[in-house]
């Protein structure tokens, strides 16, 4: 008896096609995906077309200078990371019938994360299960969503500017920013510094203070100082935009608690206005449509356990200098 098409078409696909498919449309390109994945162009250019023929779509838009994932190739490709999340949980739910807690945590978090609460439940965690490993991967904001959403990783941590409707979210802290130059800036040994003297002065900001991003409050704060109206530098990373600011690039955006030290040790010091600043909130996020491991459920639940035993003006970092 034969099987009709439909039926027989996961019996015949070589699997780690689809592997090789994802990497290339997560590089934008043929030979960054061979680069990622160890492998000569022409075998990764052979491996794309034998999953087209075997789907009898065209998956990619391949011209020069040019990278283009077609309608079927985008559906294909979003199975494809739902596939590699499911069976990255593998290891751990073998895991599950161990006495000891044994298993694998994957965290996908936006860059500087500091929350001294989040770091008191993973060292205690680590300490009562001392066989669990962890791996953390330092994303965009906008990434992590995606990651949780294709099943990717245990939990991600992150800025949003609103919460996805599929996954589950939970606040882990709030940080308020403030307005700062680095040492080489005229401004920084002045004795006094007035709301108008930073009029048109020159800024740098973070990809996500547009209009709609979870850092927009950010733009109003410049306007309230009279900042100049187009940026000077921009990045995703609060390291880089630490560092633009240290090489007096521009007058930048930072978390107060963060830039604390910095401020100590005579870095950067803090631009008005001191008052009625931006506080942003910084959120854990899980997708309910996993399966989790017994490693992820018991961290999760830990999380939970410890973040609702304390009050979220206690996990609100800046605040005392904000007021």
């Amino acid at each position: 008896m034969h099987l009709p098409q439909q039926q027989r078409f996961p019996w015949n696909l070589d699997w780690n096609l689809l592997r090789t498919f994802m990497v290339i449309v997560e590089q934008r390109g043929i030979s960054k995906a061979a680069d990622a994945l160890g492998l000569k162009q022409p075998t990764v250019s052979a491996a794309l077309k034998r999953l087209e023929e075997s789907t009898g779509k065209q998956l990619v838009i391949r011209k020069p200078n040019d990278f283009a994932v077609t309608r079927a190739g985008q559906a294909l490709y979003a199975e494809c990371a739902g596939i590699f999340g499911t069976i990255s949980q593998l290891p751990s739910l073998m895991d599950a019938d161990q006495t000891e807690l044994r298993g694998h945590l994957s965290i996908v978090t936006t860059s500087s994360v500091m929350s001294p609460h989040f770091d008191d439940i993973l060292s205690n965690f680590a300490r009562r299960h001392p066989h669990v490993t962890y791996s953390f991967s330092v994303l965009e904001s906008d990434d992590v969503v995606t990651m949780i959403s294709q099943n990717r990783a245990s939990l991600g941590i992150c800025l949003l500017a609103k919460e996805p409707e599929a996954l589950k979210t939970s606040m882990l802290y709030r940080e308020y920013f403030g307005l700062y130059c680095g040492a080489r800036h005229p401004l920084f040994s002045a004795p006094r510094i007035a709301p108008g003297d930073l009029a048109g002065e020159p800024f740098v900001a973070f990809q996500t203070e547009a209009e709609g991003g979870p850092l927009e409050a950010i733009s109003r704060l410049r306007a309230r100082a009279g900042l100049a109206n187009n940026w000077r530098g921009v990045s995703s990373s609060l390291n880089e935009i630490r560092r633009l600011i240290m090489a007096n690039v521009g007058i930048g955006a930072l978390p107060l608690h963060v830039a604390e030290r910095d401020v100590q040790a005579g870095h950067i010091r803090q631009m008005p206005p001191y008052d009625d600043l931006p506080l942003v909130a910084i959120y854990l996020v899980t997708n309910p449509a996993r399966r989790q491991s017994s490693v992820e459920a018991a961290f999760l639940e830990t999380c939970e356990t410890a973040l609702s035993a304390i009050d979220i003006t206690q996990r609100t970092y800046g605040q005392n200098a904000a007021l």
